[in-house]
Formats: structure tokens, C-alpha cells, sequence
């Protein structure tokens, strides 16, 4: 954590140095969320959800089930940054197989 130094004055006119903790806040959160459609098989979304957001078979398995049947899911939450990293290469990779697959980020 950042620390960041104050003076202050005593009563004798010395300066006493203090060190005061500064306040670093977490960074803002974004949502990964997959969009069901007719066209994009489930064995590629799986193999997206492993490779790209780094999730086991059973847990893959079942995100692809809710996106399936419930039309979306949350697939993660990250930084923005990598988000979009995650976001950018499974769509590209989806683009290269002829896949529709809608990838959005929005603020968690």
C-alpha cells in the first residue's frame, strides 16, 4: 500500500514527518456475459469457456447449459482490461470458425 508523508509543526517550531496510509481503491469490475443463438455449437463453447477463460470441463459444461437454456450468463468477472483481452480473443476465434457468438462486458 502506498504511503505518502505529511509534516507537520510542534509547539518548538520542529517538523515532524508522520506517515499517513493513502487510499487506493480496488479497481472497477466488468461482467463477461455469452448471448445464446442458433448457429453456435455447444462443443465450441465449451472448448472457449476451457482455453480462453480458463474453466474446467464441469464448470464450462454448465455455463454453456445456463447461456443455452436461460439465453445468457455471466461467464466471469475480471478488470477491464482483461475482459476485453478474453472478450476480443474468443471472438476472433468464433469469427475464424464461422461462429455468430455474442460476447458481451459490462460494468459488474
Amino acid at each position: 500500500m502506498a504511503k505518502k508523508r505529511t509534516s507537520s509543526s510542534t509547539h518548538t517550531g520542529a517538523t515532524v514527518k508522520e506517515l499517513s496510509k493513502a487510499k487506493i481503491d480496488e479497481p472497477l469490475q466488468f461482467h463477461v456475459i455469452f448471448f445464446n443463438d442458433d448457429f453456435t455449437t455447444t462443443d465450441f463453447v465449451v472448448a472457449v469457456l476451457m482455453t480462453i477463460f480458463n474453466k474446467s470441463q464441469a464448470e464450462a459444461t454448465t455455463l454453456m447449459l445456463k447461456v443455452h437454456h436461460e439465453g445468457s450468463a455471466v461467464i466471469g468477472t475480471y478488470s477491464f482490461d482483461i475482459a476485453m483481452s478474453k472478450t476480443n480473443k474468443a471472438t476472433a476465434i468464433a469469427r475464424h470458425e464461422g461462429f455468430p457468438l455474442k460476447i458481451i462486458v459490462e460494468e459488474a
